[in-house]
């Protein structure tokens, strides 16, 4: 497991030279994200992006939303540039298989990022943050904030994702150890504001007297803020994020969110980055394992004054 500071998580995001190499840098990296309507993804795409071309690469970002066939068609893509690596934030743990296994048997090599897929073996490297810490992290602060006690609510992600579920039984490995802690009831949002917003509103006809919402990201946590604010009962309920995107720290600062776990996606997607430079010019990605997590911070309004650009903590 590797261990991130907050001082790492800030240099990670400067591009720097790396030392020179024999072979020299060249050719495409395409980099293929989820979505750039969130900013979890586009600064995902935007720090790829931007350490391949400081390493002398081309790079080109892409975004599948989801949907596997249009994965499988930028893969295709991908192929027929003649791309040296891909950079991958996979569509779907069991239905992006294929098309990580059309890559590589074109002889490009796939670095996935965020998200794994059910199979190792095929893609060079598979670097996430650490979901099943990250979730024990920010449950820890919800117990906290909650008192111990109370009826809550649950937005669940996206099933396709296995951060999903990970994120899901790490709230649940906590919660339970607290007997006072009921939920009565847990929705699927797909990480998605807007769908959040939608089930928090059924959510709140079902059950008016919630006190908390734990949520698997930030999206779906603002989502849920809109419709209690709506109804007038943001006040009496504590509402827990997981990613660390600006939005999410702007409502810990002005304590509409209690608190927010920061997923570490501007180090990883650098490092995958600079493996796959690894991987083009040696033959080897430099790391120990395919797969890699790495720690998730927590951000409260205690040191929300230190985040200091998207998904960046400082010291």
């Amino acid at each position: 497991m590797l261990k991130l500071t907050r001082r790492t998580l800030m240099a990670a995001v400067a591009i720097t030279p790396l030392m020179s190499f024999a072979a020299t840098a060249e050719g495409l990296i395409s980099i293929i994200i989820t979505d750039p309507a969130n900013p979890y993804w586009l600064t995902e795409g935007d720090v790829a992006k931007a350490t391949a071309e400081g390493l002398g690469y081309e790079a080109n970002v892409s975004a599948h939303k989801g949907d596997t066939n249009t994965e499988s068609t930028l893969i295709d893509t991908a192929i027929t540039n003649k791309s040296v690596a891909i950079i991958l934030d996979p569509a779907n743990a069991d239905g992006s298989i294929g098309a990580v296994k059309k890559a590589v048997d074109a002889g490009i090599p796939v670095f996935l990022v965020n998200a794994e897929i059910n199979q190792e073996g095929l893609a060079k490297a598979q670097l996430v943050s650490n979901n099943a810490q990250g979730a024990a992290l920010g449950a820890e602060q919800w117990i906290s904030v909650m008192g111990d006690k109370g009826t809550y609510v649950e937005l669940f992600g996206n099933p396709a994702d296995n951060n999903a579920a990970t994120r899901s039984n790490g709230y649940t490995t906590v919660i339970s150890q607290y007997p006072d802690m009921v939920q009565v009831g847990k929705e699927v949002a797909d990480w998605d504001r807007t769908k959040g917003y939608q089930k928090m509103q059924s959510l709140l006809q079902a059950n008016p007297d919630i006190t908390g919402v734990i949520s698997g990201n930030d999206e779906m946590a603002l989502g849920a803020i809109a419709a209690l604010k709506e109804a007038g009962k943001l006040e009496g309920v504590k509402v827990g994020g997981f990613d660390g995107s600006p939005d999410a720290v702007a409502a810990v600062k002005a304590g509409e969110m209690a608190y927010t776990v920061l997923q570490p996606v501007a180090v990883f997607a650098a490092e995958a980055v600079k493996q796959a430079d690894n991987f083009i010019k040696t033959g080897e990605t430099g790391a120990a394992t395919e797969k890699q997590l790495f720690d998730c911070l927590l951000i409260t309004a205690e040191n929300a004054d230190k985040y200091t650009a998207a998904f960046t903590l400082s010291e």
